[in-house]
C-alpha cells in the first residue's frame, strides 16, 4: 500500500479531466480542483485553474479557469469564472467573462453578467441577465409613409 512497490498489475494513474465549454477562452480547461459528491465545503476557493463541484459549496469562488457544476452539485456562491456549467444548483451572483451554460438539468437563481447565455430545454433561470456590449437600445424608426401606431378606435365596432 504505501510504500510498497506493486508486482505484476500497471500503475494506475488518474486521468486527465479537462472541461471543454463551448465558450471557448484564453483560460486554462483543465480541471485541477474536484469537490466531490460527499464534501461539504464553505469558504473562498481562489484558482488560476478549473474547478468541478459534484459535493455541496459555501461562499465565495474567484477562478481563472472554468467552473462546472455537477448534476449533484449544490452551490450557493459569489461566482467570479472564465466559463461556467451548471448541472446541478447555483444560487447566487456570476461573473463570467465568457459562458454560462445552464444544462438541462441545471438550475440558476440569481444575478448574471456574461458575454454568452445558453439555456437547454429544461434548464432553469431566475434572476437578471446583464450583457457587457452598447447600454441604449438603438431607436426603432418606422418606415417612411407609415404613421406610428395609435391607440384602437371602437367607435367603429358596428
Amino acid at each position: 500500500m504505501f510504500g510498497k512497490e506493486k508486482t505484476g498489475s500497471s500503475s494506475a494513474s488518474l486521468p486527465s479531466i479537462s472541461a471543454t465549454p463551448s465558450g471557448g477562452g484564453s483560460a486554462s480547461t483543465k480541471i485541477e480542483t474536484v469537490i466531490g459528491p460527499t464534501a461539504n465545503f464553505k469558504g473562498t476557493i481562489q484558482s488560476d485553474g478549473g474547478l468541478r463541484i459534484d459535493g455541496v459549496f459555501e461562499g465565495v469562488i474567484q477562478i481563472a479557469g472554468n467552473l462546472i457544476i455537477g448534476e449533484s452539485g449544490k452551490v450557493i456562491a459569489e461566482v467570479t469564472a472564465q466559463n461556467v456549467s451548471v448541472a446541478g444548483a447555483l444560487k447566487g451572483t456570476v461573473k463570467a467573462a465568457g459562458r454560462l451554460e445552464i444544462l438541462s438539468n441545471g438550475r440558476v437563481w440569481g444575478d448574471i453578467s456574461v458575454s454568452s447565455f445558453l439555456i437547454d430545454e429544461g434548464g432553469f433561470f431566475r434572476g437578471q441577465s446583464i450583457m457587457p456590449g452598447e447600454a441604449d437600445m438603438p431607436m426603432l424608426e418606422a418606415p417612411a409613409g407609415i404613421s406610428q401606431p395609435s391607440a384602437l378606435n371602437h367607435d367603429n365596432d358596428n
